[in-house]
């Protein structure tokens, strides 16, 4: 789960991690009443889970009430590459006089905790590792070590941090390391910290991921989700009890079981074509479990034919037939589909489908013939 800005400067501030002072706003009113609290200059800055918001306007310096007033006005409802900002951070100003990145991260390949550190910030990470790869200090922190002063002192004394500030740097990673800890982030990164004209380490931003399965240790943290972030057709399945993740491409995808699907996706892409979803029906589903997937799949626009790949062991043929017919009831098929039945009741249910006689259904043996048919069917 992505925080905002605020939220995991919150988390920060609980965790006695510098950050300046702010205020949430989620209206235009609430915005001018906290900038008139923190006083001015102060920055109004879009909440949504996307970077280089700056770039795009979402970010604006205010300084007296008219200018408040006006920057909040222009910023809610403002749409940010995809996302529609619903609310605001109202931060005082920060005299700027170096800007740094740091980062804590789980290296999922190593299995370890990695702390990252560079006296270049303001940029993305991979712009800053090519424009200086020597710049960036990465340093694994072992699971069964404490992540100590000595560590991070030599990550500090590493990225070339200046002697006066190298205390307070060391001592931001740890706080950021418990933070990790604590909240169980995978991610925390803060692009920039900056380095105050009086010489004091604040972190300006905050981006924040939180392990998914540990939000039952944190119902705080559960409350937070940013529901207008999520993807309406994914929020649609999960509702549903799907997984389900919407991709790029064309053509829907629906098989039971994540193995069989990632390889289904796989195949389409050898055939020449691009998956528009991962749908995994699950095991033992049931004919009403089969329209409620196809319904999500033909709710996307871009879907121009769907794939059933189905090898039955729990899952019965006879079942995922009876859901393909009962959905053609109840939805409007627009598009043709190709399913392939293999396994448990699979004559049985490819009797069913031959029985229906529904119109632009096509019926396959084989895995990649199925893909190579729909990929046809696609591209018509």
């Amino acid at each position: 789960m992505d925080l905002l800005e605020y939220q995991g400067k919150q988390l920060f501030a609980k965790h006695d991690v510098p950050v300046p002072r702010g205020r949430h706003a989620a209206t235009v009113d609430e915005a001018v009443e906290a900038a008139e609290d923190i006083g001015y200059p102060c920055v109004i800055k879009a909440q949504v889970a996307i970077g280089k918001r700056g770039k795009a306007g979402g970010i604006k310096v205010a300084e007296n009430r008219d200018q408040a007033r006006e920057h909040a006005e222009a910023i809610l409802g403002m749409d940010i590459r995809g996302f529609t900002v619903h609310e605001l951070w109202v931060e005082e100003a920060s005299d700027i006089a170096d800007e740094h990145y740091a980062s804590i991260i789980l290296d999922r390949g190593e299995k370890k905790l990695l702390a990252m550190y560079s006296r270049i910030g303001g940029m993305d990470v991979e712009e800053m590792a090519e424009k200086d790869p020597s710049a960036l200090i990465r340093s694994h922190i072992e699971p069964n070590e404490d992540f100590g002063s000595d560590h991070a002192e030599r990550i500090a004394t590493d990225a070339q941090v200046e002697d006066d500030i190298r205390s307070q740097v060391a001592d931001l990673l740890q706080q950021l390391h418990e933070v990790v800890w604590a909240e169980d982030a995978t991610l925390i990164e803060v692009n920039p910290l900056i380095v105050t004209a009086d010489r004091d380490v604040v972190a300006l931003d905050s981006k924040m991921t939180i392990d998914n399965n540990a939000l039952f240790r944190h119902e705080d943290l559960a409350e937070l989700k940013d529901v207008s972030a999520e993807d309406p057709l994914e929020a649609k399945a999960k509702e549903k009890g799907l997984t389900y993740v919407r991709l790029d491409g064309n053509i829907g995808i629906l098989a039971n079981g994540a193995g069989l699907c990632m390889s289904t996706l796989d195949v389409v892409a050898q055939a020449g074509g691009e998956p528009a979803n991962f749908l995994d029906a699950g095991g033992g589903s049931k004919a009403e479990v089969i329209v409620e997937a196809l319904d999500v799949i033909t709710s996307d626009p871009n879907v121009s034919a769907i794939l059933f790949n189905i090898f039955g062991g729990i899952t019965r043929c006879d079942e995922i037939a009876k859901g393909i017919v009962e959905a053609s009831q109840q939805i409007e098929l627009k598009v043709p589909l190709v399913v392939r039945l293999d396994g448990t009741n699979s004559e049985e249910g490819l009797r069913i489908l031959d029985e229906a006689n529904l119109p632009d259904l096509d019926l396959e043996k084989t895995m990649l013939g199925a893909a190579e048919k729909v990929v046809e069917l696609a591209n018509a």
